[in-house]
């Protein structure tokens, strides 16, 4: 009998809990004569009742997996944790909030047994989300296709299927900034798409906030794109050759025609506009230089402060 494992990650999901297991386990009822489920819930070290919680449904369903991280270290973290424990043929990820149905697992199991290692399920529409915010999001993935070497579903996808050797290549794969959808696209093997639409959070806040969508995008292109630097050093250089110029235009102006230096307000501008531009490579190095530096501390990507349900 097949075995499918399906990593969810929480934060501070108590109002939730309750509906995804009731939906859970009847997913868990129809596939039960046909395939071993386990669910791994990793708590991304929640603040509220979600770990007490999802304890209690342990203890009631043995198909049910607990961890809990030692700190917060965000979703894509918590998801490869869950994934590096995970014991199935394939395994599954999605979030807690429930815009994402788990109840599109049977369709991607069906693509799964047509040989695909990798089945995206990629939002067909957003629902209760702005246009602005999805317009933003739709930037987001064309950029980052455009600019570096994956190739990500165009309306972004964070919902898919991992056949057993391509939860190994991507834990192994991971790093000290992950970002899995970009990590997934990059590790290759066969894959494809099913369409969904994302629905609208009903229960609790959304925990996905400006700042972490900022360093998500950070992430994603320092991680797999070198077209920043490049960008940089080509908008230096042409700013060095028009810094050239314009010098040999004031010498000449000097020494040839005895017209004045100019003056402070065009010496403050060349100035200003440089040093910004250096001040810019700058920043674009440091992010580089940052992510080359976590790498080479080997730290733990994650650590487990309590578990439930996992064979020692």
């Amino acid at each position: 009998m097949k075995k499918i494992s399906v990593v969810i990650p929480c934060y501070n999901e108590e109002e939730t809990v309750e509906h995804l297991i009731n939906r859970l386990k009847l997913i868990h009822e129809s596939l039960i004569s046909q395939i071993q489920l386990e669910v791994i819930l990793v708590d991304d070290h929640s603040k509220d009742r979600t770990p007490f919680l999802i304890k209690e449904y342990c203890i009631q369903f043995n198909w049910i997996k607990y961890m809990r991280l030692s700190r917060n270290c965000g979703s894509h973290i918590a998801t490869i944790a869950g994934l590096s424990k995970s014991t199935g043929d394939c395994a599954i990820f999605l979030a807690a909030d429930l815009q994402d149905p788990p109840e599109l697992i049977h369709d991607m199991l069906l693509k799964w047994k047509e040989g695909f290692a990798v089945v995206w399920a990629v939002r067909k529409t957003r629902i209760g989300v702005s246009r602005f915010s999805v317009a933003m999001s739709n930037l987001f993935y064309y950029l980052l296709n455009k600019m570096s070497e994956v190739n990500f579903p165009s309306k972004g996808a964070d919902y898919a299927l991992l056949d057993r050797k391509a939860v190994d290549a991507l834990v192994s794969s991971a790093g000290s900034k992950p970002s899995i959808g970009a990590l997934i696209s990059w590790i290759g093997f066969k894959q494809t798409e099913i369409e969904y639409v994302k629905e609208e959070r009903k229960y609790g806040v959304s925990k996905w906030t400006l700042s972490k969508k900022l360093n998500a995008f950070a992430d994603a292109f320092v991680g797999f794109s070198y077209l920043p630097m490049r960008f940089m050093s080509t908008l230096g250089f042409a700013a060095a050759f028009i810094g050239f110029i314009y010098a040999a235009f004031v010498l000449i102006g000097r020494f040839v025609v005895g017209s004045p230096i100019p003056g402070y307000a065009s010496l403050m501008i060349v100035v200003l506009i440089i040093g910004g531009l250096q001040m810019l490579m700058l920043g674009v190095l440091g992010e580089y230089l940052w992510r080359n530096l976590e790498e080479s501390r080997r730290r733990p990507l994650f650590l487990i402060e309590d578990k439930t349900g996992f064979e020692e």
